[in-house]
């Protein structure tokens, strides 16, 4: 993931998959994309240009915890609260509260018209 050059800037796409090792062989196999594994529930691929993941959907959850399903769209902060502060100023709400991972911490929101995205920060 980038840092801070790319404050307030989508850096990460990430996709809910029902099977890590079969998206990896079909975008590799479509697209040439590249993938470093992070354990059995994660694995991070990069296009060349773009990193994003695949995490492992949990069975009958078919958006992996994401309100309505599809890709999580990731924007960096290098001011993590900040960022929270001016989110929920401008009218979104937290739907995840913010909560550390490798590599930094993050937390989800959802926008006046229900889009769930996330901001992370490395500090």
């Amino acid at each position: 993931m980038a840092m801070s050059g790319n404050n307030h800037r989508i850096d990460y796409v990430e996709f809910s998959v029902g099977d890590i090792s079969r998206s990896g062989r079909f975008y590799g196999k479509a697209f040439g994309w590249s993938f470093k594994d992070y354990g059995p529930g994660y694995c991070e691929f990069s296009d060349g240009r773009l990193t994003g993941g695949f995490a492992l959907r949990a069975d009958g959850d078919p958006g992996g915890g994401i309100k309505g399903g599809g890709p999580l769209v990731i924007l960096y902060a290098s001011d993590l609260a900040e960022a929270q502060r001016r989110i929920e100023e401008a009218g979104g709400s937290i739907v995840k509260p913010a909560y550390s991972f490798p590599g930094g911490r993050r937390f989800h929101f959802s926008d006046p018209d229900g889009y769930e995205l996330a901001v992370w920060s490395n500090k």
